[in-house]
């Protein structure tokens, strides 16, 4: 196999749920505070409303975040929780991106 080719299958073998720039600051985030709301995910990304809500759902769908939906004062409030399965595989990410950029 050429370096060219063992350097595409380890890009390959990368979390492709995480290996989205958006997902992985809202991932990254989550790992730190355990939760933040929609509004704090909205600026961290600079994302839109709508991609923001694109990106959590693919999290979510991947079992990697919990949205819990609640409503503060009479406006809704969305509130997003890194899952332990969330938390495995930002960890394996990392390993996974260290051994792909050889660190």
């Amino acid at each position: 196999m050429s370096i060219k080719a063992a350097s595409i299958a380890k890009y390959n073998e990368l979390d492709r749920v995480l290996n989205v720039a958006a997902r992985l600051v809202i991932v990254s985030a989550l790992i730190k505070l355990k939760q933040a709301d929609f509004n704090y995910l909205l600026e961290i990304t600079k994302a839109t409303k709508g991609n923001l809500s694109h990106q959590l759902k693919k999290l979510n769908e991947a079992g990697y975040v919990e949205i819990i939906k609640t409503t503060k004062g009479n406006y809704p409030h969305t509130i997003c929780k890194l899952t332990s399965k969330g938390k495995k595989a930002f960890e394996k990410y990392v390993t996974d991106i260290k051994k792909y950029l050889h660190l």
